[in-house]
């Protein structure tokens, strides 16, 4: 019987019902010429051979070689069909269980080890394809024949064959003990194997990181030990296997032995002839090696069981954000931001890191996001475009509740550049775009002047240079010019910016604040703040503290009212956190952007 997880997962086999009848078509032709087979054996060996007349033997063994063609040939196709249908059916899996990965909220994967992720991906779905390609097949086929021979034994011999029949009992319970001890082995070893794979991950995308600190030996001994630790769990299974199949390979060859002295007994009395217990004991050599291979066959079920529990855990798992029945496509819209008494908090967590948050941004303005480090920047921000959900009131876009409209025409709506940006391993046109369609080069060539990210000409191949798993082929203050080109493309109506100069030197800072004063005054704007220079390009600036918004005002009229602004941005005889910074061409130690004084708009 199949566990209810493996059931779960069999109906990706539909689509290939053709492939899948093809392969019992051929396995039952298999089945009724291998059955025919000793039947054969036994009328030559009553037949010709025993009344010595060797000029009839030709039929025979033109029908013999004609029978182990059509049987050869139905196993060929068999085995083509069966793993044709499970590697469309892995296909098809591998390809849904990664777009319900993409359709998860941002929450899921952060609780989630990436490692955990790809075994999942990877090897428990080939577990399960494996399984269903062969395992399935063969375990199907082998209880077909199982009966057949049976049926061909009881009509030979009754006593012979019930005595044969007898071994399915000590099958049967080993069987059911196999399962009970080695369930525990496979989820362990897959479990194990995710969290090596974890390792390796961590140490592929920090391996700078571990050679700065000197930090090889640590890692190293960190794989070693859970490598040790798949191989401790990987021995015991193989002790539980070792005691299932030896018992599996024991059981039949006893079988024979028994069936010869008895059957020998029984053709010396006259009651079976010489070619029936030949034609029997063919039979039941058609029975060993099906047995023997049983424990190997009940161990592939077993990790498949537990593979499809592992990626059950994963579909199982619903989407926090998604959209509303009726959701409608956001068309042209103005940009007016409002926060209404929003609070956040982790699913099951205590603490809230926002609540009763208040803030309107007009259309057109730009707001400095400002507090303390952890006081909540970064996850306010994300709320914008729904990477988080606000867990209780609003968040509205031209008064619109954004969980009221699709996700894509809001992300459509919203540019976004994180603090650590993030490339693929893809060429630098790839990143940039991320498969939006794009009018014309002038849309490209826009951004990256914004960006200050001209430099991508002067690379060996221009927009078509691969920029290496994470961008780190390139500094950090390219990886970040081309994270802002990214964000402004397209002309997003709001722009959402988490500190997207803290990895530029003071000179690309310059430019880079040159270029966004002036795609600043279409955009409305939200800059989470971390240095003086941001701040000069905002029109207001909000103080976050306590998971509210404290104050709003201009910088000047925050630094007169506020001490715990004045507190953020270095006060003399306060504990700094934003240093001022003071320009060559502004003697009052006051903000300002470069080139000119910027101006608060009203909208």
């Amino acid at each position: 019987m199949l566990s209810p997880a493996l059931r779960r997962f069999l109906p990706y086999l539909r689509p290939q019902a053709r492939l899948v009848g093809l392969t019992l078509g051929a396995a039952l032709v298999s089945l009724l010429a291998a059955t025919a087979i000793p039947l054969l054996f036994e009328a030559i060996i009553d037949g010709p051979l025993a009344h010595r007349q060797a000029e009839q033997l030709l039929p025979y063994a033109a029908a013999l070689l004609g029978l182990a063609a059509i049987e050869g040939l139905a196993n060929f196709t068999r085995r083509n069909f069966s793993v044709l249908a499970s590697l469309r059916m892995e296909t098809e899996l591998r390809n849904e269980f990664y777009s319900h990965l993409q359709g998860m909220h941002v929450g899921f994967h952060d609780n989630w080890q990436s490692g955990q992720l790809l075994s999942r991906a990877v090897s428990d779905i080939q577990s399960l394809r494996r399984f269903v390609g062969f395992g399935l097949v063969f375990a199907t086929f082998f209880g077909a024949l199982w009966l057949a021979v049976l049926a061909m034994l009881l009509r030979l011999d009754w006593r012979l064959a019930l005595l044969t029949a007898l071994v399915v009992l000590p099958v049967f319970f080993t069987s059911r003990a196999f399962f009970r001890s080695y369930a525990a082995v496979a989820r362990s070893v897959q479990d194990k194997q995710g969290d090596l794979a974890t390792v390796v991950e961590e140490m592929s995308t920090g391996v700078r990181i571990i050679k700065a600190f000197g930090r090889d030996p640590l890692l190293r001994d960190r794989f070693e030990v859970e490598a040790d630790r798949l191989r401790g769990i990987n021995l015991r299974g193989v002790r539980v296997r070792t005691r299932a199949w030896t018992l599996f390979s024991l059981l039949p060859n006893l079988n024979l032995a028994v069936v010869l002295v008895a059957g020998g007994i029984a053709v010396a009395r006259g009651e079976l002839s010489l070619g029936g217990l030949v034609a029997f004991m063919t039979y039941l050599f058609m029975l060993v090696w099906p047995l023997d291979a049983l424990g190997w066959i009940l161990a592939m079920g077993e990790e498949a069981t537990t593979a499809a529990t592992r990626l059950a855990e994963v579909f199982d798992a619903r989407p926090e954000i998604r959209e509303r029945p009726g959701a409608r496509a956001l068309g042209t819209v103005r940009g007016a931001v409002g926060f209404q008494a929003v609070g956040f908090r982790y699913p099951e967590a205590r603490d809230w890191i926002v609540r009763g948050l208040d803030l309107v941004l007009e259309p057109g303005e730009t707001v400095a996001l400002v507090g303390a480090t952890g006081s909540g920047k970064t996850t306010v921000a994300a709320l914008v475009p729904r990477l988080y959900e606000v867990s209780e009131g609003r968040l509205t876009l031209d008064g619109v509740d954004v969980r009221e409209v699709t996700l894509r025409s809001l992300r459509t709506q919203v540019g976004m550049a994180f603090e650590d940006p993030v490339l693929f391993s893809a060429s630098v046109h790839e990143n940039l775009v991320m498969g939006r369609p794009l009018t014309s080069d002038r849309e490209l060539r826009r951004a990256l002047e914004i960006a200050r990210a001209e430099f991508v000409w002067e690379l060996p191949w221009g927009l078509e240079t691969r920029v290496g798993e994470h961008g780190h082929s390139l500094s950090g203050g390219q990886r970040q010019r081309l994270a802002l080109a990214r964000a402004v493309l397209g002309a997003p109506r709001v722009l959402v910016l988490d500190d997207p100069l803290s990895s530029v030197d003071v000179h690309t800072e310059r430019e880079i604040e040159e270029a966004l004063a002036s795609v600043l005054g279409g955009v409305t704007a939200l800059l989470v703040a971390h240095r003086p220079s941001t701040l000069a390009l905002a029109d207001r600036v909000a103080l976050l503290d306590g998971g509210r918004i404290a104050d709003t005002g201009t910088h000047s009229e925050l630094m007169a009212r506020s001490p715990e602004y004045r507190s953020l941005l270095g006060e003399p005889g306060r504990e700094p956190g934003i240093k001022p910074e003071l320009r060559p061409d502004d003697g009052r130690g006051e903000l300002a952007v470069p080139g000119h004084e910027r101006q608060a708009r009203t909208g």
